[in-house]
């Protein structure tokens, strides 16, 4: 039985997630001046924490290869000062959750749950999750949902960093194990983190040596209970904002919620499979 933690992450993440794929995005950091997508993506991610370069954003996005991150950091703010790119990217999003989701959709009730939820983070160690719960808090509902959604997405994902790294995974292991569980797919995974096929094997050996996969790539039984055991813990680093909420506030904004992220799957605007894993709650 699933987790009322991860319950609230599957129902919460696609409002998050579309930033990554909606067109108003791309068309936003272009506009701003970023050169490429990817420049956009790793600018925009970090935008709230500075002029960052690459091994500190590498550190925090462990899955991506350094090399991938180099490509656009420290280089981006060349082009475009963080305060721009954070504000051109808050204002595509919203327009794109404006576009997608209904008219009618309980923006306001959602907002307010998910801000309750936020204010419950921790972010000692969590510094993705600080930097976005710095940011000033829109005007606008879908703009409020979004920020509110990021926060708690990168406090569960910085979580997810910490528990990955005690069990004593590198970035590019991590990602195998999730593949390993049949989450996702090396094809989906390998193009859009930017690993060479010397690391990916590389990894695979490390694994395999610990007995974490087997001879297919798929996990080993201790490999499942390794994978739970990183889950549990992410789970269990992510109750402050269940908390803040109880256990009805949660439901309440799974309720709301998975409607308006079943919509963002069934319209396209995120495709699935996804990099991330996120499933259609």
């Amino acid at each position: 039985m699933k987790s009322l933690q991860r319950r609230l992450w599957e129902a919460v993440e696609p409002l998050h997630a579309v930033v990554y794929f909606a067109p108003e995005t791309a068309a936003a950091a272009k506009a701003v001046g970023l050169p490429g997508w990817w420049m956009g993506y790793f600018a925009g991610r970090v935008a709230p924490l500075g002029p960052l370069a690459e091994p500190p954003v590498t550190a925090m996005l462990f899955g991506f290869a350094p090399r991938m991150v180099a490509r656009s950091l420290p280089d981006a703010w060349k082009y475009a000062e963080p305060a721009a790119v954070l504000q051109s990217r808050m204002e595509a999003v919203e327009a794109a959750l404006d576009r997608i989701l209904p008219a009618d959709a309980p923006l306001e009730e959602l907002a307010g749950l998910l801000e309750q939820a936020v204010a419950g983070c921790d972010h000692a160690a969590r510094p993705l999750a600080a930097a976005w719960s710095s940011v000033a808090r829109p005007a606008g509902p879908a703009g409020r949902v979004w920020l509110a959604a990021t926060v708690l997405r990168e406090h569960r994902g910085d979580g997810h960093v910490l528990s990955a790294v005690a069990a004593g995974l590198r970035g590019l292991d991590t990602t195998l194990t999730h593949i390993g569980s049949g989450a996702v797919t090396r094809e989906v995974v390998q193009v859009n983190r930017g690993w060479s096929d010397d690391e990916w094997d590389e990894s695979v050996a490390r694994l395999q040596a610990r007995g974490v996969l087997d001879g297919d790539l798929a996990l080993t039984d201790s490999g499942i209970a390794l994978r739970q055991r990183i889950e549990d813990e992410t789970d269990r680093l992510a109750t402050g904002p269940l908390e803040a909420l109880g256990e009805d506030g949660a439901a309440e904004v799974v309720r709301l919620a998975v409607p308006l992220s079943r919509r963002i799957f069934d319209t396209g605007a995120i495709p699935l499979p996804n990099p991330m894993g996120a499933p259609r709650p």
